[in-house]
């Protein structure tokens, strides 16, 4: 990764691990939970996407840098709180798909801090049970 590429992406985790701890506790913020690849307890992750069907739709900023991929790399099995109800299914990491058009297709305020911030975007579906 660039020089410049890993200054932005340690700013912006370290403003995003405070602003998520306070997102996490809002009732109306869309959750993934995934199970921690190290520990095995639930982290919870506010994210910004949208169901569709039987499928819920997000992209990570930071790709596989996320801690939220690499958890859902060695389990799949998540679950997701979408408008304050819980909803479990498997995700599944999708590399080749368009993350630009993906965005477009996603909630627009949240769509547009993924591309300002984000570095190496990777699209998740996650199909919900």
């Amino acid at each position: 990764m660039p020089r410049d590429a890993e200054t932005k992406y340690r700013t912006v985790r370290a403003f995003q691990r405070r602003l998520n701890a306070v997102m996490r506790r809002m009732p109306g913020q869309t959750l993934l939970e995934t199970t921690g690849r190290v520990s095995g307890l639930p982290r919870r992750t506010p994210v910004g996407g949208r169901r569709v069907g039987d499928a819920f739709w997000l992209v990570s900023e930071f790709g596989e840098r996320s801690q939220y991929v690499r958890n859902i790399k060695a389990d799949p099995r998540v679950r997701v709180r979408v408008r304050g109800r819980w909803h479990t299914g498997t995700a599944h990491l999708l590399p080749n798909d368009d993350t630009t058009a993906r965005l477009r297709a996603l909630p627009r305020l949240n769509s547009a801090v993924v591309r300002r911030v984000g570095v190496g975007q990777l699209t998740v579906r996650v199909d919900l049970d």
